[in-house]
């Protein structure tokens, strides 16, 4: 690997590191906000569904953008994005100040996958997909790892406002970090701004995504990220509440949970990403999944904090799967030129699973008067979601796109 591919590289690692750091330090903060701005889980909800709004409405366009202009502008511009919208969350003083400053900051995340991805696929061979996709995930739930065990101690010594400040200033310092490292493409390799997406194919860039959208095999996988999102955000967002607010733990125990989450998935990223080299995407995805959903009903009637411990460690293994394998599904079954506006497109989706996730799991809970049945949810939509990679693998075995030379 050459010195400006590791530059790359490290970049696209912590620009995933403190985005996702960002979004899920949300679920961790919460048990503090909710006191400190007076709001219900349903309003909690309603919150982070904002940002999921801003992050669904703009990942397409900047996925696409990343097949057509410099990655490295986006992700300094929608870097500092991120670090306004994340700092000022600081400030913070009713339901509509929060809604509107995690908005922003959905608005700045969206450039934090679709590019990268995009990006990091034009540095790394085909036989190395995964494994690089899965090691520069990992930097999300490294940064979720380190950032619930760094947000009780800066509560405890500030309070849940210091957490949003110190988290802004880390986007800044990313935004600075892809300036210098960054650079769109390696020397030599065709520059896709122009008006075909190939130099082997001549083949528009309209006509590409005019055959994604009426390919079944595409809809099967993308509406199954959606489902895996809306499953898999109530335990990232509600964990915490569920464990202090019903299972009476102490808050620097309950966010202990988070951080064994988030490690537990870096090992899934880490081992799974280069087994699906091996034996296939599809096949880890549904394995991927099927934990997500086992583990979140095993939490929802999981009482004691060892217990706990294991079905969070399950939780996250299979968590950390999800995020890279889709990814590499794009330039595995469909086309490398595209890769970017192919993740936009399913993380269209997957934000659909995200605004109504945390509102309808909120509710859920709100209605019941338990967290419990918000999992019990979350299971039976992971098992839809594969239900569907079943069929996709089906449909999958029939053929494939037209491969790139």
């Amino acid at each position: 690997m050459s010195t400006r591919s590791a530059a790359v590289l490290t970049a696209c690692f912590c620009t995933v590191f403190t985005m996702f750091a960002i979004r899920l330090s949300y679920g961790v903060l919460l048990p503090e906000m909710l006191p400190s701005l007076g709001i219900t889980k349903t309003e909690a909800g309603v919150i982070y569904s904002l940002y999921f709004i801003a992050y669904t409405v703009f990942s397409p366009v900047l996925g696409l953008l990343a097949d057509r202009i410099s990655i490295r502008v986006l992700l300094c511009l929608f870097s500092v994005v991120l670090g306004i919208g994340t700092f000022f969350m600081a400030y913070s003083s009713s339901l509509v100040e929060a809604s509107l400053f995690f908005l922003l900051t959905g608005i700045g995340a969206s450039a934090g996958w679709s590019p990268v991805v995009a990006l990091a696929q034009r540095w790394v061979s085909d036989k190395r997909r995964g494994l690089t996709l899965g090691v520069i995930d990992a930097g999300g739930s490294l940064g979720v790892a380190m950032s619930s065990l760094a947000m009780p101690l800066i509560v405890v010594a500030h309070n849940w406002r210091m957490g949003w400040k110190i988290l802004g200033v880390s986007a800044f310092l990313v935004a600075a970090m892809n300036f210098f490292l960054v650079r769109s493409r390696p020397a030599g390799q065709p520059d896709l701004r122009h008006p075909t997406l190939s130099q082997h194919r001549n083949e528009p860039v309209t006509r590409i995504y005019a055959r994604l959208l009426t390919d079944i095999r595409f809809w099967l996988i993308g509406l199954s990220y959606l489902l895996i999102g809306f499953s898999a955000l109530i335990p990232t967002t509600f964990l915490s509440t569920y464990a202090v607010e019903e299972l009476t733990l102490r808050y620097s125990v309950a966010t202990r949970l988070m951080t064994i989450m988030y490690l537990a998935a870096i090992g899934g990223k880490l081992i799974l990403g280069p087994l699906s080299d091996a034996v296939g995407r599809i096949r880890i995805l549904m394995m991927c999944n099927t934990l997500i959903a086992g583990a979140s009903l095993a939490i929802a009637y999981s009482h004691g904090f060892p217990t706990l411990h294991l079905f969070s460690a399950l939780f996250g293994f299979g968590y950390g799967g999800i995020f890279p394998l889709y990814a590499a599904c794009a330039s595995d079954y469909f086309s490398k030129d595209a890769v970017g506006g192919i993740v936009g497109l399913w993380t269209l989706c997957l934000g659909v699973g995200f605004i109504l996730s945390p509102v309808i799991a909120g509710w859920t809970a709100d209605a019941t008067g338990t967290l419990g049945w918000s999992f019990v949810l979350a299971t039976v939509i992971g098992m839809t979601s594969v239900f569907l990679l079943v069929l996709a693998r089906k449909a999958l075995s029939v053929g494939h796109w037209p491969r790139n030379q």
